[in-house]
């Protein structure tokens, strides 16, 4: 029986609104990018319409043999890229693949370090309210008041008192490179797994503008979006000691059949951030943001920790006006075309969907091609609209600046709905 004939234009017509959208405003959200085309098309492709439980070679459906190629091709290039032993490239997203690794390693109520939520770190990182805090005893560190970077030597004392079964690093709002060593150090100490959340910069390591977790770590968990430009999905790096255990935690521990389409998209993404010119990219991202952290900080906004080593940086609000919180400043600047997300800084007495800062990240933009000459002009559009956030007439002005500005750098040109 053929398909309705439905002509949807109303979704369609949305698409390419969005499409619009991405077009004409600045994408500052540290955690998005825009993929390939080869990435768009492997995951709007047929490989959407396969039922495929299981790994290749033991599958619980059967036409699996196409399939089974292609999970091999993402799991064998992102191997090679980051130097792994075993990789698992099904998880639906960073948190899964980071629940899936509890999963595979922890009891019911064992001990884990990890980051504070205020001070970097991400819900599954122990948060009170997600699933990792409610379901294992995470004890927190943080960051030194002084200089705003990991205090190490509170990691090792709380490891000391609490002797947990994993010391979890890495960030989701934290400016500057994470070295693995002391890590790894501190978790031998202990006798604890030492386990690398890289979800942020993913892509960062494969350009080798951040120090890699993968020989120090026994697990290191990613996004395959982020800095990496891929699909929107997870994956999970470990040493052949724990693959087994991966594999199970992921299947059939916590997820049924596997996104095949993203999957495809995945290997597409792996290959992409292998090719030669990737490290230009990633060190692209790096010295723009560290231009547009300059350009900010030169018109009197507080950047956390000073500045930044990677793609991000966080703004402290307060220093230019104490009652301008993230979530005022985030909605004025999505007036004015530019798309960024409000975020807590270190010991924020504002909660997290208020809070005192503003999370800014450059993956995207340099994509686009954009260098620190427009790093300059981003950091002025966004301090008018932060110094007139209540002057629609300036918003406005500022978007039709943005507009023309994204105009000489159209991710997809000719990209219809």
């Amino acid at each position: 029986m053929p398909w309705p004939p439905v002509d949807d234009t109303e979704l369609f017509d949305t698409i390419a609104e969005e499409i619009a959208r991405q077009s004409s405003t600045l994408q500052l959200i540290a955690s998005e990018n825009f993929t390939s085309p080869q990435v768009l098309r492997a995951t709007g492709s047929v490989l959407t319409n396969k039922y495929s439980e299981g790994y290749p070679g033991k599958r619980y459906y059967g036409g699996n043999e196409v399939i089974d190629r292609a999970e091999d091709l993402a799991r064998e290039r992102v191997k090679a890229l980051f130097g792994a032993e075993h990789a698992n490239v099904q998880p639906h997203s960073g948190a899964n693949a980071n629940m899936a690794a509890y999963l595979a390693m922890l009891d019911h109520g064992d001990t884990v370090l990890g980051l504070r939520l205020d001070q970097g770190g991400h819900l599954t990182h122990g948060s009170p309210v997600n699933a990792s805090g409610i379901l294992y005893d995470f004890v927190s560190y943080g960051v030194t008041p002084s200089d705003e970077r990991i205090d190490f030597d509170q990691v090792r004392a709380l490891a000391k008192e609490h002797q947990p079964k994993i010391i979890v690093a890495g960030a989701t709002a934290y400016p500057r490179l994470i070295d693995p060593v002391p890590f790894r150090e501190i978790a031998d100490e202990v006798g604890a797994l030492f386990m690398f959340d890289a979800a942020h910069i993913a892509g960062l390591i494969a350009g080798g503008a951040h120090p890699s977790p993968v020989p120090y770590a026994d697990i290191v968990t990613f996004t395959t979006h982020k800095t990496l430009r891929g699909p929107r999905g997870g994956c999970i790096l470990s040493t052949a000691e724990h693959a087994a255990a991966i594999d199970k935690a992921v299947f059939p521990g916590l997820q049924g059949g596997p996104l095949d389409h993203v999957i495809a998209a995945k290997a597409v993404a792996f290959a992409e951030a292998a090719h030669p010119s990737f490290p230009e990219y990633a060190a692209a991202v790096v010295a723009n943001a560290s231009a547009l952290a300059e350009r900010l900080g030169g018109h009197g906004l507080r950047l956390v920790s000073g500045g930044t080593d990677n793609h991000l940086l966080l703004v402290d609000l307060r220093s230019l006006d104490e009652d301008l919180s993230g979530k005022k400043a985030r909605l004025a600047l999505d007036r004015a075309g530019i798309s960024l997300n409000e975020n807590t800084v270190p010991d924020d007495p504002r909660p997290p969907y208020i809070t005192s800062g503003l999370r800014i990240g450059t993956p995207a933009v340099t994509t686009q091609g954009m260098g620190v000459e427009e790093m300059a002009t981003i950091g002025d559009l966004i301090h008018r609209v932060l110094t007139h956030r209540e002057d629609e007439s300036v918003l406005a002005a500022v978007r039709a600046e943005v507009a023309e500005l994204c105009g000489r750098f159209d991710p997809y040109p000719g990209l219809e709905a």
